[in-house]
């Protein structure tokens, strides 16, 4: 069996017993299907020759049990619709839950090659194809292949010669089929392909919108939308060609096979070798016939939909974290906080130059350090390496001298608080976005942890205090506001390491001198790297390291680097002038 299908039919096992009565009202529903012109072949071959209150009352009897068969079935319908539907939204629910938890996993370095509308298409379209695939998908084959094979083997009990004129196009209609089906099947790919590049598109400009607008490109957006929704039109287009001939050609093959019947049927009647009620009755099974020929037509297109779904699916899920706890890590607690860089290389990619090389450094517990640089120099990266956003390639960091390798991941995030240039508050109120630092703290730590930020009232300010709804990204508060409520957060958490990424740089002098007063009372007794893009924010740092492609080229305080009149030298005045 295919691995992709193997995997995909492993989805039903929780819902073993819904699974087992949708395919139970299936067959009973086929079964009816089945049983239906048989009873009217009885009813117009024996029953209308009986004595006439026998024939009526025997019509009778056969009508109500035909309206019972008919209720039946109308029961078994609605279990498929609704139960059978359940089924499936409950296999969405737990396949979104394991792409979302996978997705949760990856690190970094899968992030910087995707586009988040291409996996939001992935976690909605694809499931929703999928779901509908595997609900449908059971059903319509059992019910199709029970549907033909019965009315095969009744209609050669009735009559083999019009059986064999029946079925003679079958060969001819699957060749057809077979043919259109890998046209569409590469077709609708494309169209996955599409749709994730217009869903990206759309996140791009929405997320951009201010940008947008800022220079009044909106002409240009459309553009660059009306090319991408173009392509996908064209993908579109392509494959309703494949599936306008897939059910074109198989309903004409239904009405060529039923005119093939009624003509055979009249040869034969005139030669009286046929009765006319055999041909009534053939002619009631060409529809139950064609009927399920109809169902696999559009099964053909849910599976096109949803099996290429579900490889799209498991392509993200067989993409191995390449940051993960490995065998024997442990639980990190009570860490003093020192840290030190050995002998660390790194690049982000095999291929690509080494953004770091051979660094070696040691940072006291508590220790404040400032990094500075030329932009592309390093100092975000060799950062980003302490908490394992990416691996080294070379040699190993560790915390109070071990690997940070041999810890487990999230213990050791724990113990690291990050404030970035580029604040990212979620949707929701204020409380909640400073909440998020540490969900189990209580409000009095919230406000407390405001407070520590230099936040809270500027929070008691608002429309609703920390109730109140920030919008998305918190849109609706200044740069010095969103910043402080990001340190708020940090605050909370209260870890003993903390790294500054440049989170002063895009304010103004008067929201840098808040936040910058919040960063040191935040940094006081911990562990800090600060990451400077205004060398005035680092002249009280003890420790400055200046960074180059060639690694930490000096390193002192601001007095003793000007005094050298080296890099730092060049560049403060670079920046003070």
């Amino acid at each position: 069996m295919n691995k992709n299908l193997k995997r995909m039919i492993s989805y039903y096992k929780p819902y073993r017993k819904v699974f087992a009565a949708d395919m139970f009202f299936a067959v009973t529903a086929s079964g009816i299907a089945l049983a239906l012109p048989l009873i009217a072949r009885y009813i117009t071959s024996e029953v209308i020759y009986l004595e006439k209150g026998e024939a009526l009352r025997q019509t009778l009897a056969l009508g109500g049990f035909m309206a019972v068969l008919v209720v039946i079935s109308c029961y078994c319908n609605f279990f498929i619709s609704n139960y059978g539907h359940v089924m499936g939204a409950k296999i969405e629910y737990d396949m979104r839950e394991e792409i979302f938890g996978h997705l949760q996993k990856l690190s970094f370095a899968f992030y910087d090659n995707q586009k988040v509308g291409a996996l939001m298409s992935r976690i909605t379209t694809d499931l929703f194809d999928i779901t509908e695939l595997m609900h449908h998908g059971p059903e319509n084959i059992v019910i199709s292949l029970i549907k033909i094979i019965g009315a095969f083997v009744i209609m050669m009990c009735i009559s083999p010669v019009l059986t064999l004129s029946a079925f003679a196009l079958v060969p001819v209609m699957l060749a057809y089929a077979y043919f259109f089906n890998g046209k569409m099947k590469r077709a609708f790919k494309r169209n996955r392909e599409k749709i994730s590049d217009i869903n990206s598109q759309i996140e791009d400009n929405l997320s951009g919108i201010r940008v947008v607008k800022s220079f009044a490109n909106e002409d240009i957006e459309k553009e660059k939308f009306k090319k991408g929704n173009r392509g996908f039109l064209s993908a579109k287009k392509n494959s309703y060609f494949y599936m306008g001939g897939y059910h074109a050609g198989l309903s004409s093959f239904s009405l060529l096979i039923t005119i093939l019947v009624l003509m055979t049927g009249a040869v034969f009647i005139s030669s009286g070798k046929t009765e006319v009620t055999d041909l009534i009755t053939f002619l009631l099974y060409i529809n139950v016939l064609t009927e399920p020929i109809k169902t696999l037509i559009d099964f053909t297109e849910q599976f096109q939909n949803g099996y290429t779904g579900f490889e799209r699916f498991v392509e993200i899920m067989s993409i191995e974290p390449d940051i993960a706890d490995g065998e024997d890590a442990q639980e990190m607690s009570d860490i003093m906080g020192t840290v030190d860089f050995d002998n660390v290389s790194f690049r982000y990619e095999e291929n690509s130059g080494k953004v770091l090389s051979h660094i070696h450094l040691h940072v006291d517990a508590g220790e404040y350090v400032a990094l500075v640089g030329s932009s592309g120099a390093g100092k975000s990266t060799l950062c980003s390496l302490i908490p394992r956003f990416y691996d080294v390639t070379g040699g190993a960091v560790k915390i109070d001298g071990r690997d940070i390798r041999t810890w487990k991941l999230k213990s050791l995030r724990e113990q690291i608080g990050i404030v970035q240039q580029d604040v990212y508050l979620f949707v929701g109120t204020v409380y909640d976005n400073i909440h998020y630092g540490r969900p189990d703290a209580s409000r009095e730590e919230v406000v407390e942890a405001a407070k520590n930020a230099n936040a809270h009232e500027f929070i008691m300010s608002l429309p609703n205090g920390y109730e109140t709804d920030i919008g998305q990204r918190g849109i609706k508060l200044s740069g010095g506001q969103k910043q402080r409520i990001s340190i708020a957060r940090v605050f909370l958490k209260n870890p003993p390491i903390l790294i500054f990424d440049e989170a002063t740089s895009a304010l103004d002098n008067e929201s840098e001198k808040v936040v910058q007063e919040s960063l040191e009372k935040l940094a006081k007794n911990r562990t800090t790297f600060v990451i400077a893009h205004r060398l005035t924010t680092i002249q009280n740092a003890k420790r400055i390291l200046v960074l180059t492609e060639k690694g930490i080229e000096e390193e002192g305080s601001h007095k003793e680097l000007l005094e050298r009149g080296g890099i730092y030298e060049k560049l403060y005045h670079m920046h003070s002038s």
